[in-house]
């Protein structure tokens, strides 16, 4: 099997045409795809560059939002989420677009993450204040209507076999899924 990326991630919102106007509007992702479900739903995709697309599920009787269990409460500062949650969503971009992408997300009354850009790096903190050549992403993070935290990164470089310097970890009594 050999797959060629992500086709989509289908999310679920709370309120599709506010949904829609934010992932038009303020990010610019043109929605190509609506569908009505026979339960009285809606599932609507959206064009988020190099062919993946995301998508979006809404329902009349959706249960409410779960902060900090089934979708990150703050990032990067309370990063952790449940169990099968879906964290962030992060879409690709070029370095240089970054201040833009900024600036547009402001116009559009977008709240943006401080530290404004965040340089991922291979400290043991895994961010840096300042720009270092050992930076290898930069990225910002904001949320959309829904809660979903998104997340706009730039990577500065390829990865490289020293790149996987840790062995994974194993749970002493590991989370139920």
């Amino acid at each position: 099997m050999k797959t060629k990326g992500i086709n989509h991630l289908a999310l679920v919102c709370r309120d599709m045409a506010e949904t829609a106007d934010f992932y038009t509007r303020a990010l610019g992702m043109p929605l190509v795809k609506t569908v009505a479900l026979p339960d009285g739903g809606q599932h609507f995709f959206f064009d988020c560059g190099g062919g993946s697309l995301l998508a979006f599920f809404w329902w009349p009787d959706v249960p409410p939002a779960a902060p900090g269990i089934a979708a990150v409460k703050d990032f990067p500062a309370e990063p952790k989420s449940a169990v099968g949650s879906m964290n962030h969503v992060a879409f690709h971009l070029d370095e240089d677009e970054l201040d833009a992408s900024i600036a547009r997300l402001k116009a559009a009354g977008v709240h943006v993450s401080v530290p404004i850009v965040v340089n991922h790096d291979d400290s043991p903190m895994g961010v840096a204040r300042e720009m270092h050549d050992g930076v290898w992403v930069r990225s910002v993070y904001f949320r959309d209507p829904n809660g979903v935290m998104l997340e706009f990164a730039a990577t500065l470089r390829d990865f490289r076999p020293e790149d996987i310097a840790h062995a994974p970890a194993r749970a002493a009594e590991p989370a139920e899924a």
